[in-house]
């Protein structure tokens, strides 16, 4: 079965609120069986994922902070490692900037659009905690970033100012509701796919198509969303973000874990069916 599946993690693999993922692992187990590499792509950081898939069994590649580096585990990668450095048990390849550069950013950035802004680099541990509610080990693990600034999104700043002041000075601007991130130009979740794409096409037999899945949730993950063949939206409890609808996209029966595992079910099953 020739199938690459990328997913994002918050509120689509995890539940949005609890994190919970229980009700995807028997799906996970199939997707081993089958051979289908199961890829997250998100905007977490190398530390975040890493606790993850240590404890759900991934041991495929992986893409953090919204697609600005590739950890491929060397002992387990099934194709040609590609160019790149070598940090731990990870060829990474990096698709963005170090982080000391992407906060210098952040400051040109302010510059540019006459605002203050501030990024998790402004803010300690503690801080992090109070604004986003995680507990102390997952805010240091955020706030461990090597590739991206997340900066508070602006109030009353229109989104394409923000985007083109970023755009003016070599960056993209992943815009979210609370928190945006500061990324490369060079960077992003559907450059990430398409490299991984081409990586994995030399393990599959020749000729064969290749099918790709994904799945997200929220406006960072359109850049992915838009570069895979099938493209499934979770949505929340008050149902899918307003910037995710209405572009021909499957929706997901339910919020995660659950809908992630029916939806990711029903794709294995019309593979099966089209076999």
């Amino acid at each position: 079965m020739a199938a690459i599946l990328f997913t994002d993690l918050d509120g689509t693999l995890l539940n949005g609120e609890s994190y919970d993922y229980q009700a995807a692992l028997t799906v996970l187990d199939r997707l081993k069986q089958a051979g289908i590499p199961v890829i997250p792509v998100t905007s977490k950081t190398r530390a975040e994922v890493e606790t993850l898939i240590q404890t759900v069994g991934i041991t495929d590649p992986f893409v953090v902070e919204n697609g600005s580096a590739i950890f491929i585990p060397r002992d387990t990668c099934p194709f040609a490692l590609p160019e790149g450095e070598d940090d731990g048990p990870y060829r990474v390849v990096a698709l963005g900037v170090a982080y000391v550069m992407a906060r210098a950013g952040l400051r040109v950035l302010a510059q540019e659009i006459g605002r203050p802004l501030k990024g998790f680099g402004d803010f300690s541990v503690e801080q992090i905690q109070g604004l986003t509610g995680l507990s102390e080990t997952d805010a240091k693990q955020a706030k461990a970033r090597e590739f991206t600034e997340p900066f508070m999104t602006p109030k009353n700043v229109a989104v394409e100012k923000l985007t083109e002041a970023a755009a003016s000075i070599g960056f993209r601007v992943v815009v979210g509701d609370r928190f945006s991130h500061l990324i490369a130009g060079s960077a992003g979740k559907g450059v990430a796919v398409r490299q991984l794409v081409d990586h994995y096409r030399p393990t599959f037999p020749e000729g064969e198509t290749i099918t790709t899945v994904g799945l997200g949730n929220s406006p960072n993950d359109i850049d992915m969303l838009e570069n895979v063949d099938q493209a499934i939206v979770l949505p929340g409890k008050d149902g899918p973000h307003v910037r995710l609808k209405d572009r021909g996209w499957t929706l997901a029966p339910a919020p995660a874990p659950e809908g992630w595992a029916q939806a990711v079910e029903q794709v294995l099953n019309n593979f099966q069916t089209t076999a």
